[in-house]
């Protein structure tokens, strides 16, 4: 045992004697999950069991608590790490995780990010300036219609092409036929116009796959993947960010975990579910409903998820916010103030309603964000 710890603040909602109680519970239910009566004396009790750090007022009946573990009860695995943070006490009302304080031995554990958003950057080929992202759809369109559509975004500049993330591998749209063709229109749109968009598949799929639906993406000439943790699991992402055989930037799609931020009393803050977390697991761009959209993010959970993934962390690189979801051209003025340039812009419905003109569309928002 080394005397490395980790700490985690929660947010427990409650009067102070209440939360205190819940404290002081945490620290056992998310380490030796026996009563307090139960607990040996010595190494367990010295070193095993969670520590209160600290204890004090934040709001009206809030509370935070900083909880401290020893590294070793991970066993250098992230699916302990999260079941140390949050396991059973997840399933407990009240309680919020709010930040992870992670030391850098323990983030060196994992790869975290490959990319970041230098490494992005340097994929699209654009320094300085935000990027801009759209998404092919709606599900029921065939592969050649997907790959006339990927074409015109491609002709009109815009950066990122990604999937859909409910196109998956539907008999009217298969997997393969459709990374193939929207690759390839995305290649030929590339040889016509010097730029270097990128198509980005949907490679979310049954854990057995996953692989191996990366891997011929990556042959087939797609310049990052797509893929939604909260379906196929954490460490499926990080997995993906540790192989070696691929080499394509990692977008992390918010599907099925909604309900973890949702609430202010209960589950993970914003910044560590779409920030924090996603740079544990090698995510180098994370999507997220943006403020004023059609998910009711506000500003400041925007703005604390952005803060989440471009901040100091261990030797993690910045990884690139990508708000999205109900994004309106006029409100591009504001989204740059808020969140300046080192951010991709994922606009849906405005590229394809604008105007019939799909190529003229993604020029004209791009002139917009001044590129």
């Amino acid at each position: 045992m080394t005397e490395e710890r980790f700490q985690v603040i929660y947010h427990i909602s409650g009067a102070e004697a209440v939360a205190l109680e819940k404290a002081q519970i945490i620290c056992l239910e998310q380490t030796v999950e026996v009563g307090q009566e139960l607990v040996p004396d010595g190494f367990i009790k010295e070193h095993i069991v969670g520590r209160l750090e600290q204890f004090y007022s934040v709001a009206s009946d809030c509370y935070a608590a900083i909880l401290s573990y020893a590294v070793e009860t991970t066993a250098g695995e992230l699916t302990q790490l999260l079941n140390v943070i949050f396991g059973n006490t997840s399933i407990k009302p009240g309680i919020r995780v709010q930040r992870l304080i992670l030391g850098e031995k323990l983030l060196a554990q994992f790869g975290g990010p490959r990319f970041g958003i230098t490494g992005l950057r340097q994929r699209v080929g654009i320094t300085t300036k935000p990027l801009l992202c759209t998404a092919l759809k709606p599900m029921g369109k065939s592969v050649t219609e997907l790959a006339g559509l990927a074409y015109q975004f491609a002709l009109g500049g815009v950066d990122i092409i990604k999937d859909d993330h409910g196109l998956t591998n539907q008999p009217f749209c298969p997997f393969t036929a459709r990374v193939n063709a929207c690759s390839e229109a995305i290649h030929q749109a590339n040889r016509q116009t010097g730029k270097h968009c990128i198509y980005v598949p949907n490679i979310t799929a049954p854990c057995h796959q996953l692989r191996e639906r990366a891997i011929y993406a990556q042959e087939k000439g797609a310049g990052a993947l797509l893929i939604a943790p909260g379906l196929t699991g954490f460490d499926s992402l990080r997995a993906l960010a540790a192989d070696e055989a691929i080499r394509l930037p990692l977008i992390s799609h918010p599907a099925f975990l909604g309900t973890m931020v949702t609430h202010s009393s209960n589950g993970l803050a914003h910044g560590v579910l779409f920030g924090q977390l996603q740079r544990l697991i090698g995510a180098d761009a994370v999507i997220y409903p943006n403020y004023g959209g059609r998910f009711g993010f506000t500003r400041e959970e925007c703005r604390a998820i952005a803060d989440s993934c471009r901040e100091p962390m261990g030797n993690y690189p910045p990884i690139f916010p990508m708000p999205g979801g109900g994004m309106r051209l006029e409100k591009l003025p504001d989204l740059l103030n808020e969140y300046g340039n080192e951010v991709v812009l994922l606009v849906g419905g405005a590229l394809y309603t604008r105007s019939p003109d799909i190529v003229d569309n993604g020029r004209y928002i791009l002139s917009l964000v001044g590129r």
